[in-house]
This record gives structure tokens, C-alpha cells and sequence, in this order.
């Protein structure tokens, strides 16, 4: 696999200011040394509780946040290094699809504008032919051209996260960060969206980082599953073998939990007591021990390493060494 996107031990720490002259009291530990790759045409579902990191490690990896060290490298490139016009023009090759479409899109402009704004900037399409793209945009996530001079109030929630779909692929993107794009619609426009994202993903070569908190929605449309955990991968597979033989305990625990509507389907009983710590102040040793039922005292002093335990397949796990 040829990786389009090298994430390399990417961190964020965001300081937390206190006292009565707001000096640096600590630091919340978003991303903390983080990992992963992108292949072309492939989808990486990125997975965990909410407030893992997933969603800072998404912007980060296009740049819309600065890390507070590592690498991002895109096609080789370091995106991180690059100065405002060569980041310009590398704009369009990396966009994002963000989580609620009711507060993403302009409610004063109308979808043709929305659509058609960036395509304008970037030299995409001009005054004599924008219509003409836009209507070609829409059409490819199944709007009607005739909507281009509505506004985003006058749709539901489905159709205005085509909008932003649209909007995503009016620049012919190679990489595409999918933040949690589903997690507002109804069940039954989630299916049609995740349809959309896997149709246009195969007809374009696109290359996504789908950002979940559900292992279902990421089992029918990613390739590779990379699990997060307080700041941290804990594991990467490829999505079949991560459903079927998850590693970490902490995967095992999200599977576990996982509605199936399959009555035969066996898998391990993992429960989890407590609740996620602060990132602020996360536990010694392995971030996961105080809630992990399989924890032993090396857990709880020595931070595990990332290891391979077949192919394709790490694990971030003292039981696994």
C-alpha cells in the first residue's frame, strides 16, 4: 500500500490557564504521539470515545490545526513546513467534511455560492461557467440542479450534508477527512450517506479518513480500523480481522458493546468500569489500566510499545509482548 497521507508521532498539547494572572496550570493532552497512514483510494476508520483526540488529529492532518510537534506528510510533502501559498495551492487536494451539517454551511448564502465559492478562489470555474460546475457538483451527490438558489434553512439535515459533501469534492480532492458526517442524520439518511461516501470514494480513488464513534457505521464502509484511546492509538487492523480478532482490551470492550442484529455472532464480554480520565492529567504507564479487567502492575508504571502481531495488525499492549 502506497500512503498518500504519513502521519508521524503527531502531538497537541493546549494549555489550560489559571490563577489570578492566568498563567499555564497544565496542559490537556489532545493528541499525544500519534501515528498512522493513509493509503491512496483507501478508507481509514478512525474510532473511539468521544474526546479520544480523533477529531483534532483529523484537522491536523490538513492543517486546519498546528501540532505542537510531529509530522504530517502528504504525498511526501510536509505539510507542516510549507509557507501560505505553497499551503494555497496544495488547499484543494485536502478537504473536509465536518460533523454538523446544520452549523457548517452559511445559512445567508445559497448552495451555489457555498459550492461555488472555493471553485472560484482556486480557479476551478469562472463567472461563465459556474453555474455549470455547481449543477455537475450537485448532481454527483443526487441534489437537483434547480436547488442552487435555495438556502441551507429551506433543507433537512440530509440534504445539507450532500451540500457539504459537494462542497468537499467541487476542488477534485485526493484526501478527504470525513469528521463524524453522519452522527447528526437519522438512521435510515445515515445509510444513504455512507452509500454516497463509498460510491464517490470508488469512482474517484479518494483517499478518507472516516472519524467515527460507531464501530458499525466504520465496519461497512473502511478498509483499516485504527482504534484511539486518550490521545493514543491502541491498535490498527484491517477492518474485517480488527470485528473478528481485536487485540487490545479496549477494542474488545467497544466490540462488545456494538448492537448486532445477528443472534449467532460470538464475541469476547468485555465490560468497562468508570469513565474515560482527563486528558489533563492522564493515568501513569498505560493510559487504559484503570479501566482495563485484564490490567497487571506493569500496565500501571510502563507505557506499552506499538508492536505488529501479524500483518497489517499493531497493538499498543503489554499483553501482547
Amino acid at each position: 500500500m502506497t500512503a498518500l497521507v504519513s502521519i508521524r508521532s503527531l502531538k497537541k498539547y493546549f494549555p489550560v490557564y489559571g490563577g489570578f494572572l492566568s498563567h499555564v496550570a497544565g496542559q490537556v493532552k489532545a493528541v499525544d504521539d500519534v501515528s498512522i497512514d493513509v493509503g491512496e483510494g483507501e478508507t481509514l476508520g478512525l474510532v473511539g470515545e468521544s474526546g479520544c483526540g480523533k477529531t483534532t488529529v483529523g484537522r491536523m492532518s490538513i492543517r486546519l490545526i498546528e501540532p505542537t510537534s510531529g509530522e504530517v506528510y502528504f504525498d511526501g510533502m510536509n505539510i507542516h513546513d510549507l509557507d501560505a501559498a505553497s499551503l494555497k495551492q496544495l488547499r484543494p487536494k485536502m478537504q473536509i467534511i465536518f460533523q454538523d451539517p446544520y452549523s457548517s454551511l452559511n445559512p445567508r448564502f445559497t448552495v451555489e455560492r457555498i459550492i461555488g465559492e472555493a471553485m472560484m478562489i482556486h480557479g476551478f470555474a469562472d463567472r461563465m461557467n459556474l453555474k455549470t460546475k455547481v449543477k455537475e457538483i450537485m448532481g454527483k451527490v443526487g441534489l437537483p440542479g434547480s436547488f442552487m438558489n435555495r438556502y441551507p434553512h429551506e433543507f433537512s439535515g440530509g440534504q445539507r450534508q450532500r451540500i457539504g459533501i459537494a462542497r468537499a469534492l467541487a476542488l477534485n480532492p485526493r484526501y478527504l477527512v470525513c469528521d463524524e458526517p453522519v452522527s447528526a442524520l437519522d438512521v435510515s439518511i445515515q445509510a444513504q450517506i455512507i452509500n454516497l461516501l463509498q460510491e464517490l470514494q470508488e469512482q474517484d480513488n479518494i483517499s478518507l479518513l472516516f472519524i467515527s464513534h460507531d464501530l458499525n457505521v466504520v465496519k461497512h464502509l473502511s478498509h483499516r480500523t485504527a482504534v484511539m484511546y486518550l490521545g493514543q492509538i491502541v491498535e490498527t487492523a484491517p477492518t474485517e480481522a480488527l470485528n473478528r480478532n481485536a487485540a487490545h482490551p479496549y477494542t474488545q470492550a467497544l466490540l462488545a458493546a456494538k448492537p448486532s442484529l445477528n443472534p449467532k455472532e460470538s464475541r469476547k464480554n468485555v465490560s468497562l468500569s468508570g469513565d474515560v480520565p482527563s486528558p489533563l492529567n492522564p493515568p501513569s504507564g498505560c493510559h487504559f489500566h484503570p479501566r482495563c479487567p485484564e490490567a497487571i502492575d506493569r500496565c500501571r508504571v510502563e507505557t506499552p510499545t506499538t508492536r505488529q502481531i501479524s500483518k497489517q495488525h499493531t497493538v499498543k499492549c503489554h499483553l501482547h509482548e
